[in-house]
């Protein structure tokens, strides 16, 4: 038998997206309008969360783009 986990879905709210990325709103909220990150999900009439899930692969997809660019260099 296979051992899959499945991830739980989870909100984040924006300090909390922040403090994983390590940048400010502003720049998560540009980098939304390039396309280039995901955008968040509505949970009330004034407030939005992200997909934590999309987070991870975001992060994940980040740090394979710099080792390719490391392997490349050397």
């Amino acid at each position: 038998m296979v051992n899959q986990t499945i991830a739980t879905p989870r909100l984040e709210r924006l300090a909390a997206v922040c403090a994983r990325i390590g940048v400010g709103r502003s720049t998560i909220y540009r980098w939304i309008g390039a396309g280039t990150f995901p955008a968040p999900v509505r949970i009330g009439p004034h407030t939005a969360a992200w997909d934590a899930r999309l987070i991870d692969r975001w992060i994940e997809a980040r740090i394979a783009e710099s080792q390719a660019a490391a392997l490349v260099r050397a």
